[in-house]
């Protein structure tokens, strides 16, 4: 047509011309589901899926629909496997500002190895830091909400085979996680010197049990009485050296932790134990350092000592 002016616009590559090379099934079923568990953690879930959009999951993996749809015929298929993979990473982890935060405190108090007292009171300021940094991370986490909102998705889901697969991906889920956190509160705690109580015939994955069930019964808690983020004690609890402000979560980590633990008699603090526990805990920060830079997360957050 005479006198008129042709616009061209460029536009970004969709599909097939975005990538160079076919994508394999597995490939492709791998890219969806880290998209959506991205997705997921990005905007949360509900009890149900229905506000993650498929399409946008296929654009975000930059995979191609024609290969989604072969993979899974029909969207309830892609969540069903969504829904399952959820529940395999479902526990939220924490551990590098856990280990930084003991590297501070340990290197400000070193002097409160030195005597029985000193080093009761250190293990208790630990917790009382810790167990706060722990709530406030998971409080403000939208994957911990994520986990949250899953159970009560497997819960919603029909008996059958794939409540039962969510079922036992929680299962491993939880027990490593449990796992994890006892493994490591016994770690610290025989770096202090300290046992569990024999009177009380307990374990480690007992005493992380209970802490774990305080940490995220106050977390839930605190999602609809907001009020309990910011409340203190002024107080002097636990054999602590000091009074300072003890958060709820504190309160309840170290009330558990004194209960059941108590120095191990076995223990004889010379000079040779306390170099050894001072070069133990001065490796802490150089640890934590080197693992955020390789994007390291093994230990689950319990306000651990």
């Amino acid at each position: 047509m005479r006198g008129a002016a042709v616009v061209t616009r460029s536009q970004p590559p969709t599909g097939l011309a975005r990538r160079a090379r076919r994508l394999s099934d597995h490939e492709t079923e791998q890219r969806m589901l880290q998209a959506a568990v991205a997705m997921v953690n990005r905007t949360g879930l509900t009890v149900s899926l229905d506000h993650i959009s498929l399409e946008e999951v296929i654009r975000d993996a930059d995979v191609s629909r024609s290969a989604v749809y072969r993979r899974w015929p029909y969207k309830d298929l892609f969540f069903s496997d969504l829904v399952k993979e959820l529940a395999e990473k479902a526990t939220p982890t924490i551990v590098d500002d856990e280990l930084d935060l003991i590297g501070r405190v340990v290197a400000e108090h070193l002097d409160w190895l030195e005597t029985p007292e000193l080093r009761h009171g250190l293990v208790v300021e630990l917790i009382r830091q810790l167990a706060l940094l722990d709530f406030q991370i998971l409080y403000g986490s939208q994957q911990w909400r994520t986990y949250l909102a899953l159970h009560a998705t497997f819960l919603s889901l029909a008996e059958g085979q794939l409540r039962d697969q969510v079922q036992m991906a929680l299962t491993r889920s939880e027990r490593d996680h449990i796992s994890r956190v006892a493994r490591a509160w016994e770690h610290v705690a025989g770096l202090f010197g300290y046992r569990l109580r024999r009177e009380l015939g307990a374990t480690f994955e007992m005493l992380a049990t209970l802490l774990d069930a305080t940490m995220r019964g106050l977390v839930v808690m605190a999602l609809s009485l907001p009020d309990l983020v910011a409340q203190r004690a002024r107080a002097t609890p636990f054999g602590a050296t000091s009074s300072g402000d003890w958060s709820l979560p504190a309160l309840g980590l170290a009330s558990t932790a004194v209960a059941f633990l108590e120095p191990d008699p076995a223990i004889e603090w010379d000079d040779e134990q306390l170099d050894s526990v001072r070069r133990a805990l001065g490796g802490l920060s150089g640890y934590s350092s080197s693992t955020s830079r390789r994007g390291r997360r093994e230990a689950g957050g319990t306000g651990r000592p």
